[in-house]
């Protein structure tokens, strides 16, 4: 077999990455999303996307992520190898300088369609060789103006709040006891607590939406019951974090922080709304589906 090249990919080359064929089934590509290098207007740097080539075949590709003003990826986003080829896949992930989350994208429901379960399986599997293990897996949501908009429930106050000090203490709280697999992991580290709140905190100051946005919801004697931060990231707009703290749990108040998310969002214009939660989230998968968002993609997290 022709020996293996791998290698960043440069300005005058980047029609390598697209000589290969897409997935039907999954990543970004089977959900309507084309690779383009921000030479070309494109969200993909050169640099930032790598592939593994027999002679003149690619056989395998990645590509990182990262926001227009990142100085390093946020994430792994895009990674295919042909048939045969996992180990060749395996190997790029080991040797390209990058070592970030992988978000692989499958359709809802993937595990009863036999080929997408076959990609995913295959791909998670490569990604594992390369050191990479399984986090977490997320249910994609899409509200569109064919989706109901669900009513204030008027249970709740929700009020802006500038100081990031009041932010991060609501943050700790809900974080303190959280079923989200992102905060739980860092949560292990070495920061604790303390890190998962400025990460949260740090995404919201990442985000290219206003930072007024940002709301403390308050039951009716002013008592903190929760936050959402209705925001845009380079997507679009998002519902970019509904939390509730313990004490205020039991009633159904995550609910109330995302339709009041929602209906602000588009109250400000937004032609859809983006969102996501763990599958592992019981009580906010719910309320998505009572606000009425439709489960579009599930996504597979590797770290």
């Amino acid at each position: 077999m022709t020996g293996l090249v791998i290698r960043a990919l440069t300005a005058s080359d980047v029609a390598l990455f697209t000589a290969f064929q897409d997935s039907p089934h999954v990543g970004r590509a089977a959900f309507g999303h084309r690779y383009t290098s921000t030479a070309d207007g494109g969200e993909y740097r050169p640099a930032w996307s790598w592939v593994a080539l027999r002679g003149d075949t690619v056989v395998a590709r990645a590509a990182w992520w990262g926001g227009p003003q990142d100085t390093e990826p946020v994430l792994l986003n895009w990674f295919d190898f042909a048939d045969g080829e996992a180990e060749a896949g395996a190997e790029l992930l080991r040797r390209a300088p990058f070592h970030k989350e992988y978000e692989l994208i499958a359709p809802a429901g993937w595990r009863d369609d036999p080929a997408a379960r076959a990609a995913v399986e295959g791909r998670i599997s490569a990604a594992r060789a390369a050191g990479l293990e399984p986090l977490v897996e997320r249910y994609q949501y899409r509200w569109t103006p064919g989706c109901p908009l669900p009513e204030r429930t008027g249970r709740l106050v929700h009020r802006p709040e500038p100081d990031d000090e009041v932010v991060l203490d609501v943050l700790r709280r809900v974080h303190s006891s959280t079923l989200d697999a992102h905060a739980r992991k860092t949560m292990e580290g070495p920061g604790g607590l303390e890190a998962a709140a400025r990460e949260e905190l740090d995404f919201f100051h990442w985000c290219p939406s206003p930072r007024e946005w940002l709301r403390i919801a308050y039951t009716p004697d002013g008592e903190v019951a929760g936050i959402q931060v209705p925001a845009h990231n380079p997507s679009g707009p998002c519902v970019a974090f509904i939390g509730v703290v313990p004490e205020a749990r039991g009633h159904g108040y995550g609910y109330d922080l995302l339709v009041e998310c929602t209906r602000f969002l588009v109250e400000e214009g937004a032609g859809f709304v983006a969102a996501a939660t763990d599958r592992g989230n019981v009580p906010m998968a719910a309320a998505f589906a009572r606000a009425g968002y439709p489960v579009t993609q599930e996504r597979i997290h590797l770290v």
